[in-house]
């Protein structure tokens, strides 16, 4: 049976957020990783989101392997295509948002979309076409100082216009709150001043179900998950969505449990540091791993506490810190060292039993289950907003995780994630 909606993340943890907000919508929702190879049979679903490890990858490569999932998607007869990025814009002054919206929107053939990462349940809102976090303007924030794709301009229109050759215009929270109706007004408008893209304001879920009702008809949408609120009732009202039960129900995986942490943000850090506080922890330096540290000794260290309860073994820090290691390795090297080592510590944690595991951070994320082996994620309930406990598919045995983007999750998460875990 042809799916509905054909999903491309630019990261592995922004999948499983997308997904899971499909699934507490009531949408059928399977997360692959990567391009499938061909031949995957595919569970009877209603979307499939394609996570990809994009975000940050050079222009030219992120294009290429989006267009690839593109067309997979197409041929799996999706009816409608999201292009899913974080909720905080995460890109640089070249991308990789804008050229690969630009790609989707010319294989598609399409002159218009709209551009919207809110999601007011964790906080981010647009007004006046600029994103906050919480209380502060994007560039406020400890965005400003990423590591990878510094965030310091609030304004979305100016930022995407520097990623594109579209003119980029706005919908305006006056006009959002009109609802639908109103916001298609303003998409012909838009489209008669030559705009290809609009920033579209949005403060609360309500603005995003309105958003999503006016995108009935549109070929692609980009954004964040929060954008996919509003779609599954686009397809339940022309009958083609299924009514579903226990969507998020999962199959119980019995296992000892670690933790594992890429991701420099604030609300990382603030994790690792409530972990610490109950469990054991053991902290990476990518300055060590440089001289020739051995990941096996991390997974020695791991396996001789695991029988306790979790263990947490983190690669984050600071931003000064992450500014000084960057300055003796350079940005890369430095990011592709620890993706490399935390790949490492996951296939040894799993060949010493570990079943359970909680990975912190996109990039990691994205390591972490390329090296396991997995192929797919079965999406089960929330633990915290945007970050869903999940079940493998595609390796045996099959492993519970929660993959979780840097900046979302309480204090408690890592804790909480094993409690929520079937």
């Amino acid at each position: 049976m042809p799916i509905l909606l054909g999903a491309i993340a630019d990261d592995f943890t922004g999948a499983t957020d997308l997904c899971s907000m499909l699934v507490r919508n009531g949408m059928r929702a399977v997360q692959l990783i990567g391009v499938p190879e061909a031949g995957l049979v595919l569970p009877d679903t209603d979307a499939v989101v394609i996570a990809l490890k994009s975000r940050t990858a050079p222009v030219e490569e992120a294009v290429a392997r989006s267009l690839a999932a593109l067309d997979w998607l197409g041929r799996q007869g999706a009816r409608q295509f999201l292009f899913k990025y974080c909720s905080t814009f995460d890109s640089t002054e070249k991308g990789n948002i804008g050229p690969v919206a630009d790609a989707l929107m010319d294989a598609l053939g399409c002159d218009f979309t709209i551009a919207c990462p809110a999601f007011p349940e964790t906080g981010r809102t647009i007004f006046k076409g600029h994103l906050f976090v919480g209380d502060l303007l994007l560039s406020d924030t400890h965005m400003r100082h990423h590591p990878l794709t510094p965030m310091t301009d609030a304004n979305l229109v100016r930022v995407l216009q520097r990623q594109t050759r579209r003119k980029v215009g706005l919908v305006p929270f006056d006009v959002v709150r009109q609802g639908p109706d109103a916001i298609r007004a303003r998409f012909v408008h838009l489209r008669a001043e030559g705009c290809g893209y609009a920033i579209t304001d949005a403060i609360l879920d309500e603005d995003l179900r309105r958003l999503g009702a006016a995108c009935s008809d549109a070929t692609l949408i980009t954004g964040g998950s929060g954008i996919a609120m509003g779609l599954p009732e686009n397809f339940r009202r022309a009958g083609l969505l299924r009514a579903t039960a226990a969507a998020d129900a999962l199959p119980s995986i019995r296992g000892p449990e670690a933790v594992l942490a890429g991701s420099c943000s604030a609300a990382t850090l603030d994790q690792i540091e409530a972990f610490q506080e109950v469990r054991p922890a053991l902290r990476l330096d990518p300055l060590r791993l440089a001289d020739g540290f051995d990941p096996a000794e991390a997974v020695a260290w791991a396996r001789a506490r695991t029988g306790e309860g979790p263990v947490l073994i983190y690669a984050s820090a600071p931003p000064e810190q992450v500014r000084a290691i960057q300055d003796r390795l350079g940005r890369e090297q430095a990011g592709t060292l620890v993706e490399t080592a935390m790949a490492a510590i996951a296939r040894g944690l799993v060949e010493a039993g570990v079943r359970r595991l909680v990975v912190a951070g996109g990039e990691t994320s994205g390591a972490v289950v390329e090296a396991l082996g997995v192929k797919g994620l079965v999406i089960g309930p929330v633990i915290d907003p945007g970050v869903p406990a999940t079940v493998s598919i595609g390796r045996e045995p099959p492993l519970a995780l929660a993959l979780k983007s840097g900046n979302f999750g309480a204090r408690d998460f890592f804790t909480k994630a094993f409690r929520v875990m079937p």
